[in-house]
């Protein structure tokens, strides 16, 4: 299977400025630009990112541009202007978000730029005559979002966010006179945009450039993965702990799964049939989504903090025994349940577990919490507590810990401290 046939075949082409075989029949310099209004990248960004890193698997050359200019500006969004984020936010940004490509990339060669090194350089009549003119009022006035900013009552759009298909058009235009750029990667939201520098490249210089739109990738409620959706998961281990980010891809519903596994993956297309096809036979095992979190939180954090997860998560919600956790694989699971903590005083002269459920938000109230019990519905470290009257006491914490389980879901972490 050739590249472009790959490429189409997990779903990652829905537009294209040529046919895609064309494109990519030789090596490229492939870029894709991203505008730092967060310091972290999310997972709807993240899949354009790998999509960069199969061209580079098969060949090609990547630069990435870092918004450090355009991300003063702001691309226009469907309602209302982006808010004005300072020079010092920019560039903490930036830099953050350097560190995570590095990371995530591991060892793919490819340049970092950062398009303000060129646009606070340039100076406006130049820039008017050289590519202002190159754009027409009539076509920006067309594209999907300023028309509809200009048709919504109340809305309306400023010149400065106007003004950034002219500038995302300079870049391309730069990169491909200094780099050899000669394909731009980016979502189907920033198609239009993306045309810009193919079309100018074309005007200015008469010379052919490319360019890829990804779809962008949604949830199971149609929805786009993203900060202004409010449904974003970071990929910085303080927004999004690894386990968290995890447990994200975990619970994932069925019906999105082996698409994501084309996206987020490097699996051949022939073991995710396979894989689907044992998922399928049997989806109560969750396959599927357990290789799909495991591969792309290794891509993200690593194979020791994926471990760590794992294991975490095998006690919590699994059949882990909680007492053969490591140190480290213990502290990500006490910092990721409910827990309550202990003094050795106050379990010296026992305390009530069914307070402790309480305490732990198992159980709304003492009686609720008898009633579990009486039930069968609480484990302690593993065994059934049968005693509504049991009390806790150090030696139920061995090594400082022990794990309550309420039904196959509810999980509860006591310590002693």
């Amino acid at each position: 299977m050739t590249l472009a046939e790959d490429l189409k075949a997990r779903g990652l082409i829905e537009h294209s400025s040529a046919p895609v075989e064309k494109i990519l029949e030789k090596p490229r310099v492939a870029y894709l630009g991203i505008d730092p209004t967060s310091d972290s990248i999310q997972v709807g960004n993240l899949a354009v990112v790998l999509l960069m890193k199969r061209l580079a698997n098969a060949g090609n050359k990547l630069v990435f541009l870092v918004g450090g200019g355009t991300g003063m500006i702001g691309d226009p969004k469907e309602t209302g202007e982006r808010p004005m984020l300072d020079e010092k936010t920019v560039a903490a940004n930036t830099r953050a978000l350097k560190t995570q490509l590095r990371r995530i990339l591991g060892g793919t060669p490819f340049r970092m730029v950062d398009n303000a090194d060129w646009l606070s350089r340039a100076k406006l009549i130049p820039f008017l005559r050289d590519v202002g003119k190159h754009f027409t009022v009539n076509d920006l006035i067309k594209r999907d979002i300023i028309k509809k900013r200009l048709d919504t009552p109340d809305e309306s759009i400023s010149y400065t966010e106007f003004t950034y298909a002219l500038l995302q058009g300079f870049d391309y235009l730069t990169l491909h006179k200094k780099y050899g750029v000669d394909l731009q990667v980016g979502g189907s939201d920033q198609w239009t945009n993306i045309l810009s520098g193919v079309d100018l490249v074309r005007k200015r210089l008469g010379e052919q450039a490319y360019a890829l739109g990804m779809p962008l990738v949604t949830d199971s409620a149609g929805k786009k993965f993203g900060k202004s959706e409010g449904n974003a998961i970071w990929l910085d281990p303080k927004k999004t702990t690894p386990f968290r980010f995890y447990q994200f891809w975990m619970n994932l519903p069925d019906a999105n799964i082996e698409s994501y596994l084309k996206i987020y993956t490097f699996l051949p297309l022939q073991e995710i049939g396979l894989l689907m096809e044992l998922h399928r036979r049997n989806p109560a095992e969750r396959q599927a989504q357990e290789t799909l979190a495991r591969l792309v939180t290794e891509i993200v954090h690593g194979p020791a903090a994926t471990a760590q997860a794992v294991a975490a998560t095998d006690a919590l919600f699994g059949n882990r025994a909680f007492d053969s956790l490591s140190r480290e694989e213990m502290l990500v699971a006490i910092a990721e349940a409910p827990s309550v903590t202990f003094s050795k005083k106050e379990l010296s002269n026992g305390f009530s577990l069914a307070e402790a459920l309480v305490k732990g938000g198992l159980a709304s109230s003492k009686s609720e919490a008898r009633r579990l019990i009486e039930g069968k519905g609480i484990t302690l470290s593993g065994f059934l507590v049968e005693n509504p009257d049991q009390k806790l006491y150090p030696g139920d914490l061995p090594g400082g810990y022990a794990f309550v389980r309420k039904g196959k879901q509810g999980v509860l972490i006591l310590v002693l401290k």
